[in-house]
Parts: structure tokens; C-alpha cells; sequence
């Protein structure tokens, strides 16, 4: 007969490997999905220094390796591969992925968000040398630097403002001549006099071999070409949760995030959401690890109170038998 796992968590960042501590540590059974593409959005990042508990900073992928070695301790199973269909009308819940169906009596789905990038190979190249999608993150390390900000929307506006903190300048790009943002954010961001703009214009190369060194940008109505010299890109053009698999069966904003009902559990009880797939506001690796807590702690709460709802079950049948007799 199939292993009937106490709780399967979908995802391997901070909220994910998180649960899976919490979890584990409780004495229930954990199986990690951890995707093909193991840790999240923190093995895209270089220095780590906003994470308590390490006041020297720490490399993304080594907190991940860390989290992922802590949660094996107490030991949650782990694979690396990327769930393909779920079926939660039915329970013991299934997970299919490519080895195989997996059943579990509680799901939390920590699969994250990723940041919407230009999709350019010089881009991607230079992720995480210079190229971010997270001035929270990584503004400090963009002291006395230019740097640049793609984006028109009140997102754009927080990064480059925040960025005003570090840069000696921040040069907005649009691709309009107006800009999405809300008219407070808008102002603040004209009064700034570090802050610049370069409107209907679009990204088409990063440049630079190890480290970002400038921008060529071509203006979208003439076609007009020019390069600008920074050290940094900043991509505010969005997020988007990686929730496609459980449309239609979970409770989502406009957007796509996971709309918990009752603390961290979705419409459909037994399962659980946490992190950036139900966080548009903060994506912060510590935001989503205290989720990650949260989420477990609620899914062994609700797994003890079904045990409790079933003993009483069977002792209601019980005493009717013998009433029977």
C-alpha cells in the first residue's frame, strides 16, 4: 500500500523548507517538493545580509543548503523534481509529479513567485552582478553608484526612492511617456533630485562581462539608439506567483496570489499556503519563513483536530453497537 504522508510541501525557499522544519521536528511525516530548480528565488542572489542571525551576510545558496540540511535532520524526505497535477477533491490528497503519485492527509503549497525579467540573455547573465529584482535586498551594495530602475508602475517608484538611500543617482526607464503609478508616489519620485528619467524607452542589452557596467536602450517611437552608464539594473516591472497549477481550485486574487480563508489555510481544508504565493506586499526570505512556520503550525493543528473529530467517530459507531446488542 502507498506511503500516505502526514503533510507534502510544495516548494524549497525560505516558507518551504521552513514548514518542513516545523513540521518534522512535530514527529509527522514531510515529503519536500523542492522543483527542479531547488531553493527559490535565493539561489538568484548573491549576498544575503537583512537574514537574522548572520551579521556577516551569507551567500542565498548557502542559507538555502542550510535550511534544506536542517529540515533533512529532523527528517523531511526531499525530491527534486517539480509537481505536474494535484487532485485535492479527494482525500488522502494526491501529487503527481514525474516519478510517480504521492498522497498526503495535508498540502502546503509554498511555491513562491518569480520576478517578471526583460528576457535578455545579457540580462540573465548578469543576474546577481548587478542585476536585481529586489532593491530591499541588494541597494546597499549600490553605495555611490548609478543605477537604473525599469518600470512605470508604484513599484518602480518604492525602488528607486528606496534606491535614493545608496545611489549617487537612479535613472527611471519607461517604455511610455506617463507613468501607472499612483499621483503621491509619482511626486515624490519628480521632487527627488537624485532621480532621473528616460521615458518611451526600452532595455535591449545589458552590458558589461562580469559586472554590469551599462545599458543600451532604444527609444520605442524613433528607434533611436544610445547607451547609458550604470552599475546597476533594477527590474519593477512585477511579480508573478507561481500558482498556474491550482487555478481553478484555490481562491486567487486578479493577480494570481493565494487567498488564505483562516490564517494560513486556502478554501479547501487540509490545504495550506505560504510565502511570496500569498505575499505581494513584502517577498522577503524572512517574511516567508515566518509563513512557512505559520503554515505548519496550522496544518498540525488541523491534522490533530481531524484525529480528534475521527476518534469521536468511531466511538459514536461504537456505542451504537452496543446499543444495537
Amino acid at each position: 500500500m502507498a506511503k500516505v504522508y502526514d503533510a507534502i510541501i510544495i516548494g524549497s525557499g525560505p516558507a518551504g523548507y521552513t514548514a518542513a522544519i516545523y513540521a518534522a521536528r512535530a514527529n509527522l511525516s514531510v515529503l519536500v517538493f523542492q522543483g527542479y530548480q531547488v531553493g527559490g528565488q535565493l539561489m538568484l542572489t548573491s549576498e544575503v545580509e537583512n537574514y537574522p542571525g548572520f551579521e556577516e551576510g551569507i551567500l542565498g545558496p548557502t542559507l538555502m543548503e542550510k535550511m534544506e540540511q536542517q529540515a533533512r535532520r529532523f527528517g523531511a524526505e526531499m525530491l527534486p523534481e517539480d509537481v505536474t497535477a494535484v487532485d485535492f477533491s479527494r482525500r488522502p490528497f494526491v501529487i503527481t509529479s514525474d516519478s510517480g503519485s504521492y498522497l498526503a492527509r495535508a498540502i502546503i503549497i509554498a511555491t513562491g513567485a518569480s520576478a517578471r525579467w526583460l528576457g535578455l540573455p545579457s540580462e540573465q547573465r548578469l543576474q546577481g552582478r548587478g542585476v536585481s529584482a529586489c532593491a530591499t535586498c541588494d541597494g546597499f551594495f549600490f553605495r555611490g553608484k548609478e543605477v537604473a530602475v525599469v518600470g512605470g508602475g508604484d513599484t518602480a517608484m518604492e525602488e528607486a526612492l528606496f534606491l535614493t538611500r545608496y545611489a549617487s543617482h537612479v535613472t527611471i526607464i519607461h517604455r511610455r511617456d506617463t507613468l501607472r503609478a499612483s499621483k503621491i508616489m509619482q511626486e515624490r519620485a519628480f521632487k527627488n533630485p537624485k532621480i532621473s528619467f528616460i521615458w518611451n524607452s526600452e532595455v535591449i542589452e545589458v552590458l558589461g562581462e562580469d559586472a554590469v557596467t551599462g545599458l543600451r536602450l532604444r527609444n520605442v517611437k524613433t528607434g533611436e539608439e544610445q547607451t547609458l552608464a550604470v552599475e546597476g539594473l533594477f527590474l519593477a516591472i512585477g511579480h508573478q506567483p507561481n500558482t498556474s497549477l491550482f487555478r481553478g481550485l484555490l481562491q486567487m486574487d486578479e493577480a494570481g496570489y493565494i487567498i488564505p480563508v483562516e490564517h494560513t489555510m486556502t478554501n479547501i481544508p487540509g490545504v495550506f499556503a505560504a510565502g511570496d504565493v500569498t505575499d505581494h506586499r513584502y517577498r522577503q526570505a524572512v517574511t516567508a519563513a515566518g509563513d512557512g512556520c505559520r503554515a505548519a503550525i496550522d496544518l498540525e493543528r488541523w491534522l490533530e483536530s481531524q484525529a480528534h473529530e475521527e476518534a469521536l467517530r468511531q466511538e459514536a459507531l461504537t456505542s451504537g453497537e452496543h446499543s444495537d446488542q
